[in-house]
Parts: C-alpha cells; structure tokens; sequence
C-alpha cells in the first residue's frame, strides 16, 4: 500500500465573506501542482455558505457533481426544471454531461450552510444531463461503511458516470472497520470529518486525508468517534 498524508491545514483556502471554502485539490485561485486532483477525484470543497447567499446560476459539462450537505439546507435549482432542499443525511449527484445550468443558495436566511462539493471526471462524454437526490438513514451508517455512491443505478446510493464507490460511516471509538477495495486499479481518498483514526500507520484527525494506492483492503482503527467519507476512484479515466 503506497499512501500519502494530506493535512487539513495543507489545504487551499479562500474567504470571499459570504463564501468559507477549503480546497483538497487546485480550484479557483488556489493552484498547487501536486494537488491537481487524485485520479477522477477532480474537486473535494469544504464550503461553508453565510446565511441567505449562495452560488448563482452558472454551467457546467462533462463532469460528475456530488453535493453532501453536512449542516443546513442547501437550495438547489437548475436548468433540467429541477427544485429542492438539500439537507444534512442527503446525497445530491448531477451529471451535468452535454451541459446544465444550476444554482445552489443557504435556503435559510438566519444560519449557515455546510457542504462538500465533489466533482469526479466521468468515463462517457456528453451524455444527457441528468440529476438525483436521496435521504439516508442514519443508523444504516452506524460503525460500517455504508454505501452511498457507484457505477450502478440498481445498487445502494446514487450513480455516476464512473466506476467508482463513495461511502459513509459514523463510528464509535475504539472501532476498527476492513474495506475492501472494489477495483484494483482504483485509489482511495479517505477524508475524516470528524474524529481520530489510525490506517497504514498514519494518524487522522478532523479533515485530514489519506490519498491510498496499490491496496486491496483498508484497515481503519477509530481512536475517537468519528466520521468517515471514503472514496474510491479510478487513478486514471
């Protein structure tokens, strides 16, 4: 298993006043050249949004777009006749494909929004755009990995344009969890959202990463309750 440790202050970071957001990966003004993203794993933002504001219409295309809200409600509108309220225990994904025009606003003009937002590369160009949204259960992501994103509309959670699997777990301490890696030419950008945890040696905390590679399984070792998006990704398209 080759892996490397991603810190949560090594992250790009910008304050626009209305807009609080941590770039993993180059987005916007941030440009690293060793953070260019992680194989299809292209964006990973830690956006927090001020009361009342938000992103206004804007496009995009050929990209797979995941949004998990993880505090707030999030509006979104778009192009394909789509409106809703995206809320913490929500998985939002859009194809934007041959081209879709969106917005995304706080729905509430007293608290703020907290979100991710996720882009991977998608594996078919130009397909029609296409958008979903599911609720998950809480207690489906008590101390296991759940599933919450795949290639495949019959499996659990939402799909994508791309072979890859995206999960979920809250876990208490002293738990110790095995994934097994779903494609061996696929990578894991394990992300702690909340937590101490221990995998290959190395010690996560709160929004620290480990970018993982050439491994079969993944042991994870929970050192204080925690929260845990995995995401495993084809290295290259």
């Amino acid at each position: 298993m080759k892996s490397t440790l991603h810190k949560a202050d090594s992250r790009g970071h910008a304050n626009h006043g209305w807009l609080n957001s941590y770039h993993s990966f180059s987005f916007a003004n941030y440009y690293d050249p060793n953070r260019m993203g992680f194989g299809t794993l292209r964006v990973l933002n830690d956006d927090e949004v001020s009361a009342g504001m938000g992103f206004g219409t804007h496009g995009h295309s050929n990209m797979e777009i995941i949004s998990i809200p993880l505090e707030g409600d999030l509006e979104h509108k778009d192009s394909m006749g789509n409106t809703t309220i995206i809320r913490n225990g929500d998985i939002q994904v859009m194809s934007a494909g041959s081209g879709v025009q969106h917005s995304e606003y706080n729905h509430s003009k007293e608290k703020k929004v907290k979100f991710l937002q996720i882009w991977v590369v998608p594996n078919k160009a130009n397909v029609e755009p296409r958008y979903d949204q599911i609720t998950l259960k809480k207690s489906d992501m008590t101390n296991t990995l759940y599933q919450i994103l795949s290639p495949r509309p019959e499996d659990d959670g939402v799909w994508i344009h791309q072979n890859a699997w995206f999960y979920l777990g809250n876990f208490d301490t002293k738990t110790e969890i095995m994934h097994k890696v779903n494609n061996q030419s696929n990578g894991v950008y394990l992300f702690l959202l909340e937590g101490e945890c221990e995998v290959g040696g190395e010690i996560l905390k709160k929004r620290d990463a480990l970018a993982i590679e050439d491994a079969e399984t993944i042991d994870l070792a929970i050192e204080k309750d925690s929260k845990v998006l995995l995401m495993e990704v084809p290295m290259a398209n």
